[in-house]
């Protein structure tokens, strides 16, 4: 697997420098799948920077997104016609954009697409996070086909969980690209 492959996605409103997926990034050499607007993404932009990052990739990309950028992976994969280039994902902390107080926010992001992701993929979830209730978390993770680590009381799964460069994190991404 290739650093460059690895393709980072942010949720609403980026990752910040001390959050871990910019850690991760800096460390090895991620790429980060950029957006026109972070602050009002709109689903159809997202989606059509996810596949031409993934189109860009030399052999099979890995995703590892956080947040708004989990319920992409999955509206993205319901869609593309080039989902077999993606090995795996590491989905950490998928925000709740059916939530009430979400809806007029991210209008375009609701109904949260639920088809079962045709790649291996990992939900990592948070018992105390706010934008996300672990019953949801596993719900779409149920729905996903996706394997729940279940992360105790983490918050977001964000720079404000005090995680560093996560180290649990890399060692649940060695394991997705690890499986054949």
């Amino acid at each position: 697997m290739k650093p460059a492959n690895v393709l980072v996605l942010p949720g609403w409103q980026n990752s910040g420098p001390a959050h871990w997926q910019s850690r991760w990034e800096a460390a090895h050499g991620y790429t980060r799948v950029q957006q026109h607007d972070w602050e009002r993404p709109l689903r159809g932009d997202w989606l059509m920077q996810l596949e031409e990052a993934v189109l860009r990739c030399d052999e099979p990309a890995v995703l590892v997104a956080h947040s708004l950028g989990c319920i992409q992976v999955a509206a993205w994969a319901a869609h593309s016609q080039n989902t077999q280039r993606v090995k795996a994902a590491l989905l950490v902390a998928p925000g709740d954009v059916e939530r009430e107080a979400m809806r007029p926010l991210l209008p375009s992001w609701s109904p949260i697409v639920r088809s079962s992701l045709p790649f291996k993929s990992i939900l990592v979830a948070s018992r105390d996070d706010v934008h996300c209730t672990f019953e949801k978390a596993d719900s779409l993770a149920r729905d996903w086909g996706a394997e729940l680590v279940d992360l105790g009381n983490a918050g977001h799964i964000n720079a404000d969980s005090g995680l560093g460069d996560w180290p649990q994190g890399q060692a649940l991404l060695r394991r997705l690209t690890d499986l054949n």
